[in-house]
């Protein structure tokens, strides 16, 4: 683990959506100890200047700072980006860890509604996300773009429907961004990429206090989640464009 911000994200700009919650704040202490300067936003204002502060206390120097923007609206979206290259010279990387949950005890009992809502939540704000931040991603020596995905979307159960369909379409829509990268990397070489990390569900120190006798087989802890997105930059583009990158075991 890089504490001395001499690695690959020293001095590297990365963006965090969906940042205030706990793989967000877990996510922003990582990047701000290995030198990154870190701009993060999330819907919920007070949360994530909670966030912020955290991981400014815990990296004194380290350059952490938050926007409101709502991801729903491209607009907001582009602007947000404009706004990050602008200030900060540059952007390396865009980390989409906004999420939500719906699920039904049957497949029959499925709720259209939440399909609504992880529409909205898990497939519209990578769009946004993408399409804002795909020419700043392309002109940085090493971009990332990066979305945290389930297993379920590989091998959805019958209670899981709309989750299961709104990943899946969110990990199209980012394998398309990495085609899109392999093709503006032309002969000269990929410096930006596309990639998933795929986890079965996510477990943090809260969770384990609330339940101290559940055994959370297969989670992934927010800070290994952290680590492993930090270890994205250690490796070249052309190995990660394109990949799901597993943290659980393939169903």
């Amino acid at each position: 683990m890089d504490t001395n911000g001499n690695g690959a994200l020293d001095g590297a700009v990365i963006a965090v959506a969906g940042a205030a919650g706990p793989a967000g704040r877990a996510t922003l202490l990582r990047l701000a100890e290995a030198g990154a300067t870190v701009v993060a936003s999330d819907a919920d204002p007070v949360r994530l200047a909670e966030a912020v502060d955290a991981a400014r206390y815990a990296h004194g120097g380290a350059t952490v700072t938050g926007d409101t923007v709502d991801l729903l609206d491209l607009a907001a979206a582009r602007e947000w980006a404009d706004k990050t290259e602008k200030e900060f010279g540059r952007v390396d990387g865009l980390i989409h860890l906004v999420g939500g949950w719906r699920g039904s005890a049957s497949f029959a009992e499925t709720d259209l509604a939440d399909w609504n809502l992880l529409e909205k939540l898990l497939i519209r704000t990578v769009q946004h996300t993408s399409l804002a931040f795909q020419d700043v991603l392309q002109r940085s020596d090493r971009g990332r773009f990066l979305l945290i995905s389930a297993a379920g979307a590989s091998q959805p159960t019958a209670g899981n429907a709309a989750y299961a369909a709104s990943k899946a379409a969110a990990e199209a829509w980012t394998l398309a961004l990495a085609d899109a990268f392999r093709k503006a990397g032309g002969e000269e070489g990929l410096t930006s990429a596309a990639a998933i990390l795929v986890v079965k569900a996510l477990v943090h120190d809260a969770m384990r206090a609330e339940r101290p006798n559940a055994k959370f087989a297969g989670f992934t802890d927010v800070k290994d989640l952290a680590d492993a997105i930090a270890g994205v930059w250690d490796q070249p583009a052309q190995e990660v464009n394109g990949q799901r990158l597993w943290l659980t075991p393939k169903p």
